[in-house]
C-alpha cells in the first residue's frame, strides 16, 4: 500500500464514502489512478467500490490473515519494538490474537526467561525456540484461518493465571474509545486477559481508528499503555489523558532513540 493509498483509506474512514472526483481533486492524480487505487484496496478488503467511489468495508467481517499480515508491516515492527523496550527480563505475559502481537512476539526473542501464554498458534510458533522461554498454550478450538484458540476451555484456561502483562492487539477504535472486534469468541478470551493482567498493553497501528466493527470488547481506559504509530485523533489523545493511559508513538520513540545515539 503507497502514501497515496494510506490517505485515500484515511479519508473514507473519515468521512464513510469519498467519491472518484473529490479523490481525483484531491490528490491531483487522473480518475483511472484513483480507480486503480480503489481496485488495489478493495482487493485486500479494506474498502468497498460503490458507483462513482468508494465506502468502507463491513463491519461484520475483517480482512483476510493473509493480507492482514502484509498491511502497514513496517509500522507494526516499530510498535513491536517499542512495546519490547517496556517488557522487563522474566516477567509473565499473555498475547492475543492478531497480526500486531505477533510482531510484538518476534521482537521479545532477545528478552530472557520469559513466561508466555498464549492463544495464538503463530505466536507460540515464533517463540517456541527461544531459550529460557517457558510458552504455554491455551485450550480450545482452533481457527483454521488463522491458527487462533477461542471458546469456553480457551477462557477457563485463561482465568488460572494472574500475570505482569497483558499485550492485545484490537481490530477497531471507535471515536470515544471502545475497542472493537469481529468475533465474538474472541473478544471474551480477551477480556479475560484483561481482567487477569496486572497491565494492559494496547498495540494498534493508525488504521484501527474509526473502522467499522460490530463487537464489542472494552474501552481503551481498561488499558494501561497504548502502543501505536502515529498520534491518535485529538479526541482519543484527551480521553487517554483523562483515564491515564500512557501513550506511546512511533515518531516519539524513534526521537528518544535517535537524542540516546547522539549522546553517546
Amino acid at each position: 500500500m503507497n502514501q497515496r493509498q494510506q490517505e485515500i483509506l484515511t479519508l473514507v474512514h473519515q468521512q464513510g464514502f469519498v467519491s472518484i472526483e473529490t479523490l481525483s481533486q484531491t490528490f491531483k492524480v487522473t480518475s483511472q489512478t484513483i480507480r486503480r487505487d480503489i481496485n488495489n484496496l478493495c482487493d485486500q478488503q479494506l474498502l468497498t467500490r460503490y458507483h462513482g467511489g468508494a465506502g468502507l468495508s463491513s463491519s461484520v467481517e475483517n480482512v483476510e490473515y493473509a493480507t492482514r499480515q502484509i498491511m502497514n508491516l513496517d509500522e507494526k515492527r516499530s510498535i513491536a519494538e517499542m512495546v519490547a523496550e517496556n517488557i522487563p527480563d522474566r516477567a509473565s505475559i499473555f498475547i492475543n490474537l492478531g497480526t500486531t502481537t505477533e510482531e510484538v512476539a518476534k521482537a521479545l526473542r532477545n528478552h530472557n526467561g520469559l513466561k508466555i501464554i498464549t492463544n495464538n498458534l503463530n505466536v507460540a510458533t515464533i517463540l517456541r525456540n527461544t531459550p529460557g522461554f517457558e510458552i504455554i498454550i491455551a485450550g480450545g478450538v482452533v481457527r483454521q484461518r488463522d491458527g487462533g484458540i477461542t471458546g469456553e476451555a480457551t477462557i477457563d484456561f485463561i482465568h488460572q493465571f494472574k500475570v505482569d502483562y497483558g499485550i492485545i492487539g484490537i481490530s477497531s477504535i471507535d471515536n470515544d474509545g471502545t475497542l472493537l472486534d469481529f468475533d465474538y469468541h474472541e473478544v471474551r478470551v480477551t477480556q479475560a486477559i484483561i481482567d487477569n493482567s496486572r497491565q494492559v498493553f494496547l498495540v494498534a497501528d493508525h488504521s484501527k481508528f474509526d473502522r467499522p466493527a460490530m463487537v464489542r470488547l472494552g474501552n481503551i481506559e481498561q488499558t494501561d499503555a497504548f502502543f501505536t504509530d502515529h498520534n491518535p485523533p485529538e479526541h482519543v489523545v484527551a480521553l487517554l489523558e483523562e483515564k491515564n493511559v500512557v501513550l506511546h508513538t512511533v515518531a516519539n520513540f524513534t526521537d528518544r532513540e535517535t537524542a540516546i545515539a547522539d549522546n553517546h
